[in-house]
């Protein structure tokens, strides 16, 4: 079925003394995983289970070349010889499923996003040019050093060929050390590395003969390159495309994505959020294909086997990087080649829980498929050691991905929704602009329930007379939450109404509204972003320091981009105080002075949840009183335990029905 559904894509590829199966590649990518700067089982479980999922190829997480290179405090480093041991392991994990191991090998020059001890680092580039984004102000590179860099990619690259990985990929993308000696605007040498373009080349060319000098005929060196850094001050993409052209014949292919990691707004790129198009960079790569006679490797939100497909058919690249797909579904190409494609878990780049981790300095895994990042714990399905009955009270993610789990572990299991279908709050929140993806959960979490086999009950509220009825031995609460409503002045003449209800279409808002935001995520600025499109004159109010002050960094910095296009007016730091008339008085948070907003004639209250264990409470109570009778377990999971977000949500769920 595979040769008819997608040819292309699972079509075998030739690169130098590496054959991939197929064209689908997880693309380096830091998981936060390794500790002292090696490679542990955690990782090796995490890759292994790409790699046993079908992926072609898999291309890891960035390595340090030089001890200046240390750009967070869990880096890879390659630096001495004893890293080969942990890279041999892995790259056996890997090929055991027939998949090639690459690893990334990389500098950052000024790019430094912390040290391990908080103290600030020194930070190396071509010239003392600073760093927007992480306000790092660099030390130029001397000539000895530069030499030394230069060395520790060769030596880095012979310890990858010693440990049995089948090649490398040369970071030159995003900023980073090879971007800064190429980019003219960030390379202000006047020595042979500045100047023209082949002094500005002649760093990566060092480091490419370097490193093939220290391995083998059949060892692959490739390089990764933005095709525009999307930033005034970035490397362009005819930058980058004449670049790749004089450095064709040392390379055995090259790896095209869009972004810079020296702004805020060219990082957004780094992983695009879900407001982007689905392989919005392939058609920057086919410049580069059609250009270049080696292979164009190229990502960006590739996110199902279609897209894939049609990218290499379009002539746009060779191979597709599918790496949140893969964090998402490490099955996708398994499920793919087998044409069971509404099988496919589809990622909906919310960002929460890969790189949204990796900023807070946890390891990766999905919001969707918590099993990814604990393989170790979750990576294989373990039958229950006995059937039970299991009563499931809710269809939101929580009570979704319980229910699906724990009828995979062979138990009994009714899932019951009030409403006429299961989604819970990502029904609400798919209706937001820009988040219509959001709503994929949904449907990923439905085909699992319907692969799993539990039955599902809508428009069924569950109370105690179904349940003595049903007489369940464990009972899984996932009733969520609803709106909070804080305790405020209200004087009335204002319209106040919450999220739901605008959401719902319930409430007609009036033309000057103020929307006060105290979770700071991505409702406030959505529901501001909203009503400004239906007319209203919005201004948002936040209880923090900044819109989406609680989102990962990418996520935030795109709101931040999509209120100032709408000239949507936030005033940080202010706190609900009361309301009167047309008047809003609200508190700065730090100095306690009142912030007053006139002429406002609707209220929007995005003050979070608080949970809806009405149910619980009366269930507890019964229980209790029949224990003996009646002894059914309860377990409380999701926002009616507290309210939190969807991942915590659907990790609930997991846990819950593994230990039944």
């Amino acid at each position: 079925m595979s040769a008819t559904l997608f040819p292309k894509l699972f079509s075998p590829l030739q690169i130098r003394g590496a054959t991939l199966k197929n064209r689908i590649m997880s693309t380096g990518h830091d998981t936060t995983m390794p500790t002292d700067g090696r490679i542990n089982d955690a990782l090796v479980a995490y890759h292994e289970a790409r790699a046993r999922g079908g992926a072609g190829l898999i291309v890891m997480q960035v390595a340090g070349v030089h001890e200046t290179a240390r750009y967070t405090s869990h880096l890879l480093m390659a630096t001495d010889d004893d890293c080969i041991p942990g890279y041999r392991r892995l790259a056996d994990a890997v090929h055991a499923h027939g998949c090639r191991l690459f690893t990334q090998l990389f500098h950052p020059g000024r790019e430094l996003m912390e040290s391990a001890d908080g103290l600030l680092a020194v930070a190396y580039a071509p010239s003392s040019t600073p760093n927007e984004r992480f306000h790092v102000m660099p030390r130029a590179l001397t000539h000895e050093m530069i030499g030394e860099i230069v060395r520790g990619y060769g030596d880095a690259a012979r310890r990858m060929n010693e440990a049995g990985l089948d090649g490398v990929e040369f970071v030159a993308s995003h900023g980073y050390l090879p971007s800064q000696f190429l980019n003219p605007r960030v390379n202000r040498r006047t020595d042979e590395y500045g100047g023209s373009l082949d002094n500005r080349l002649r760093f990566l060319r060092e480091v490419l003969a370097e490193m093939r000098r220290q391995t083998s005929d059949s060892f692959v060196i490739g390089m990764r390159i933005s095709a525009g850094e999307r930033d005034a001050e970035g490397l362009t993409a005819e930058d980058a495309l004449e670049a790749c052209a004089r450095l064709e014949r040392e390379l055995d292919y090259v790896n095209i994505i869009a972004g810079t990691s020296a702004s805020l707004g060219g990082a957004i790129h780094i992983v695009p959020p879900m407001s982007f198009n689905n392989a919005y960079v392939a058609p920057d790569s086919k410049a580069f294909k059609e250009r270049l006679a080696i292979p164009v490797f190229v990502g960006g939100r590739i996110n199902q086997p279609h897209e894939a497909e049609a990218v290499i058919v379009n002539g746009q690249a060779d191979v597709c990087g599918m790496t949140r797909a893969l964090i998402c579904d490490p099955l996708m190409p398994a499920k793919a080649q087998a044409g069971r494609t509404d099988d496919i878990r589809a990622c909906i780049a919310c960002n929460q829980a890969c790189i949204g981790h990796f900023h807070r300095g946890y390891p990766i895994s999905c919001i969707q498929h918590p099993e990814t990042g604990r393989e170790l714990t979750y990576g294989e399905m373990r039958p229950a050691a006995q059937r039970r009955k299991v009563m499931v009270v809710g269809g939101g993610p929580a009570g979704m991905k319980a229910a699906a789990t724990a009828a995979q572990r062979g138990h009994d299991v009714t899932l019951y929704e009030a409403a006429s279908q299961p989604g819970g709050q990502a029904l609400l929140a798919q209706l937001l602009p820009r988040r219509s993806e959001f709503g994929g959960i949904v449907t990923n979490l439905t085909r699992e329930l319907e692969l799993s086999g539990a039955r599902v009950v809508t428009n069924t509220r569950v109370d105690e007379t179904l349940i003595r009825s049903g007489k369940p031995d464990v009972i899984i609460l996932a009733t969520g939450a609803k709106p909070y409503v804080p305790e405020f002045e209200h004087g009335g003449g204002i319209q106040v109404v919450d999220a739901w209800q605008i959401l719902r279409g319930e409430v007609k808002v009036g033309h000057r509204a103020l929307v006060v935001d105290w979770r700071c995520d991505w409702i406030g600025p959505g529901i501001a972003e909203m009503l400004t499109r239906a007319g209203s004159d919005v201004q948002l109010a936040v209880n923090g320091t900044h819109a989406g002050e609680t989102l990962p960094l990418y996520v935030r910095d795109n709101v931040a981009a999509g209120l100032h296009r709408q000239r949507i007016t936030v005033i940080p730091y202010a706190r609900l105080y009361g309301c009167d008339g047309d008047t809003v008085f609200m508190q700065h948070t730090t100095s306690d002075e009142a912030i007053i907003f006139d002429n406002i004639d609707t209220l929007v209250l995005c003050h979070g949840h608080q949970p809806d264990n009405t149910l619980e409470t009366a269930l507890r109570s019964w229980i209790d009183a029949e224990r003996d009778a009646s002894p059914m377990e309860l377990i409380a999971i999701g926002d009616c335990m507290a309210p939190r977000t969807a991942e915590e949500a659907v990790y609930d769920g997991l846990r819950a029905a593994w230990q039944i």
